[in-house]
């Protein structure tokens, strides 16, 4: 949580993302594919998951280590397994990149198709494997929001739900307003979800209910301390991968 909130990005911003999104394109076209994947079209999942945790000046190692640990624990979890067996399709696709500012996103897991133990402990353990590429730079959701549109629109898989789920510390302060870039996903189908941390900003949590969570059905679970990410992390994960999910329901993690 860096930066400032009149600062706003560069003219030639847009050109600075496609490139660096060009290059990500690359390393995900390269990643493996479900067994049943066919080139002639997508492979039908029940949700293509984008999960997008901060990497700004107000996220020590430490911190992002435990942000790390939290999603690599979730999909070794057996609550996570079932959510993902329950669906209609018995599947999801994966997607995790860290961000900081505007033009700043480095994709730390490809697309990746998960319906069993052994394909979730792969997901796992590239987070687990996946290094820090970013450390400031400003906090820019809305940085992280576009460049996740962007990743939904080239991925190889066909959603039944398509959902960004971001992880941060603090309110957007540099780039457009989340709000606008929430907008623009949620106008194409897409819902984005929150799990605000309060470590630093302790009213963060209202932050993300009116300016960062969209959709129907969208909502943000609160870690009050890094402590608690995982925990939260879990029940956010088994609530947007479930068929049932709950409606604009929101709730910290441990306690009111």
């Amino acid at each position: 949580m860096d930066g400032d909130q009149s600062r706003r990005p560069r003219g030639g911003l847009s050109l600075v993302i496609a490139a660096a999104f060009a290059a990500a394109v690359l390393f995900v076209v390269a990643s493996s594919s479900p067994p049943n994947a066919r080139a002639s079209g997508k492979t039908e999942v029940d949700v293509e998951l984008i999960l997008a945790i901060d990497a700004s000046g107000s996220v020590d190692d430490d911190r992002f280590e435990l942000q790390k640990r939290g999603f690599a624990a979730a999909f070794r979890n057996q609550k996570v397994l079932n959510a993902i067996r329950a669906g209609d399709h018995r599947a999801i696709a994966v997607f995790m990149l860290q961000w900081t500012g505007p033009p700043q996103q480095e994709v730390m897991v490809p697309w990746t198709y998960v319906n069993d133990e052994f394909s979730a402990g792969r997901v796992a353990a590239a987070i687990e494997a996946a290094p820090r590429r970013l450390m400031g730079g400003g906090t820019s959701i809305s940085g992280a929001i576009d460049y996740s549109v962007m990743a939904m629109a080239t991925n190889p898989f066909r959603g039944t739900k398509r959902v960004i789920d971001v992880s941060g510390d603090g309110a957007n302060n540099i780039g457009r307003p989340a709000e606008q870039a929430r907008d623009d996903a949620v106008r194409q189908g897409i819902q984005i979800n929150g799990l605000p941390i309060l470590t630093v900003e302790h009213d963060l949590d209202q932050y993300y209910r009116k300016n960062v969570i969209g959709g129907p059905g969208a909502f943000a679970i609160v870690a009050k301390t890094y402590d608690q990410y995982a925990d939260a992390i879990l029940r956010k994960l088994v609530t947007e991968i479930s068929q049932d999910q709950r409606h604009g329901y929101a709730f910290a993690a441990n306690g009111p």
